[in-house]
């Protein structure tokens, strides 16, 4: 049986959503897309990138360099990092109605992505969240999984450690040979308390282990139900996206000869900002044995 009847609508490679001189914007111009978004810029030394967020509020991430964010007349250094796979980051959160300039480093280039969530319809009128930094000291870093499902999570935009309305984001890093995103799970039905609904955004980067390697590679998985069919099964590499607007997700696949790092956008419709998941019935049950397994010591923290 073939996979993938629905890759070239839900997966982007990298360089396909390029527009406005951004790597990458996906958005609700993006047909069959709502609730989230995310704009990937290269900056080069001093160079800058301003956007007004009519109904979006975002979360700015430095993926490599640092950057200078200006958020309406407030201004807000993030160190950054090196790379993806160097550590944690600081972030900036921005509110809905803000106008936000990135600027980056004088002395070497950045890229710097912004998660975006739909704010219409989630009490716009009301008080909202204030533009708040989060250091990278601050970001709660967490060991999931066992054996060859281990794998580390930066959770820097999740309830109870970023204030936000709707926006949910984290960050995954799965070493070479290991699944993610695993047991297969889904979020896209409300069901007080058991389960959210909520679009997601993958967005994927690799890094050989060995010096040889030329073409680091990653996978990613997506399918549903009868009544709800979608079939993804996507070869990743840097800067491609899998977007993800109902279904089973999982696994996320690293090869063995390459680290896999992805960054996680969700939002939905619903008014509780919650991330609720729900297994596949069929693979749930490996989370019994994981109590057994030792965590991958590649990641032992």
């Amino acid at each position: 049986m073939s996979h993938g009847a629905d890759n070239a609508r839900w997966f982007r490679p990298d360089g396909s959503l390029a527009a406005d001189g951004c790597d990458l914007v996906v958005d609700d111009e993006v047909e069959g897309w709502q609730h989230t978004g995310l704009v990937v810029v290269t900056l080069g030394p001093g160079e800058s990138s301003t956007r007004t967020l009519r109904g979006w509020e975002a979360v700015v991430v430095p993926l490599g360099g640092g950057a200078q964010v200006d958020v309406d007349g407030s201004r807000h250094v993030l160190t950054g990092r090196e790379s993806v796979f160097a550590g944690p980051t600081d972030v900036l959160y921005a509110p809905a109605g803000s106008t936000v300039t990135v600027t980056g480093a004088s002395d070497t280039s950045s890229r710097i992505a912004i998660c975006l969530a739909r704010t219409q319809g989630s009490g716009e009128g009301e008080a909202g969240p204030a533009v708040a930094y989060l250091s990278a000291e601050d970001v709660p870093v967490e060991v999931r999984g066992a054996g060859s499902a281990t794998r580390l999570v930066r959770n820097f935009g999740i309830p109870g450690v970023l204030e936000a309305r709707r926006m949910i984001a984290c960050e995954v890093i799965t070493p070479a040979g290991n699944w993610s995103s695993w047991p297969p799970h889904k979020h896209d039905t409300e069901r007080p308390g058991i389960e959210t609904e909520l679009e997601e955004i993958y967005y994927f980067e690799t890094r050989s282990t060995d010096e040889r390697g030329v073409d680091p590679v990653g996978y990613q998985r997506v399918y549903g139900t009868a009544e709800r069919p979608i079939d993804v099964l996507a070869e990743v590499r840097t800067g491609d996206v899998v977007l993800v607007p109902h279904g089973w997700h999982g696994p996320a696949m690293a090869a063995p000869d390459a680290d896999l790092y992805y960054l996680n956008v969700m939002a939905g419709p619903g008014r509780e900002r919650a991330w609720l998941i729900c297994d596949d019935p069929a693979h749930g049950w490996v989370r019994e044995s994981w109590s057994d397994l030792p965590p991958d010591p590649r990641l032992a923290r």
